[in-house]
């Protein structure tokens, strides 16, 4: 585990009181996630290796175009940004460990930019169901800012989840079907093994 995995590890472990409901006899609802963080090749790669995580879809999100394709999104003029939605069992895995895992495996410190990939459609950006994921939103990146994990602030920004596109199909668990396309071994790649390293708890 690299140092700054470590130190989110415990920042966000620390800041964050964790849900431990008693189990019920009722299998509990599955509940959603909306993370943008680069180029959604990667992000759904990451967390579709983790247990809990029932469904991971990719598409689009925040922008006032509907139904945008790929083409539309790349020219950056959608307001869309790409994301994933995520479908998870609170049970097994929280909505806090899905953002300790979403700020270890991408910069949130660089605006509208994710190494090679600039624009407004690959911001960092957290897209909010409720009140109680805001907040916990909002204490993560206040506890990693004040612990000073990144070289500089946090930008990601807490958008209220709005309509969630799918996108083309051929986009869906592209990392899992295009292993050694050359974007896939220089970008999702590292990131899916970091998190079969660092987060070896919460791995499949």
């Amino acid at each position: 585990m690299n140092r700054r995995s470590f130190v989110i590890t415990l920042v966000v472990g620390a800041s964050i009181i964790m849900g431990t409901g008693e189990a019920g006899a009722e299998e509990p609802k599955l509940a959603k996630a909306t993370l943008a963080g680069g180029c959604f090749w990667c992000t759904e790669a990451v967390y579709a290796e983790l247990k809990g995580v029932k469904n991971v879809t990719s598409g689009y999100i925040g922008g006032a175009v509907p139904n945008p394709t790929y083409k539309d999104v790349c020219t950056g003029q959608t307001g869309h940004a790409e994301a994933i939605e995520i479908e998870y069992d609170p049970a097994v895995v929280s909505f806090q460990k899905l953002l300790e895992v979403f700020f270890a495996t991408h910069d949130p410190t660089t605006l509208n930019r994710q190494g090679a990939d600039v624009g407004t459609q690959y911001r960092s950006s957290i897209f909010v169901h409720d009140d109680e994921q805001r907040r916990a939103a909002q204490e993560v990146m206040t506890a990693l800012n004040q612990a000073r994990v990144f070289p500089g602030p946090i930008v990601t920004q807490i958008e209220p989840a709005t309509v969630f596109y799918p996108a083309e199909d051929y986009h869906q668990d592209y990392f899992a079907k295009n292993p050694n396309q050359p974007y896939c071994q220089a970008a999702a790649a590292p990131k899916v093994a970091k998190v079969r390293k660092v987060f070896k708890d919460l791995v499949k």
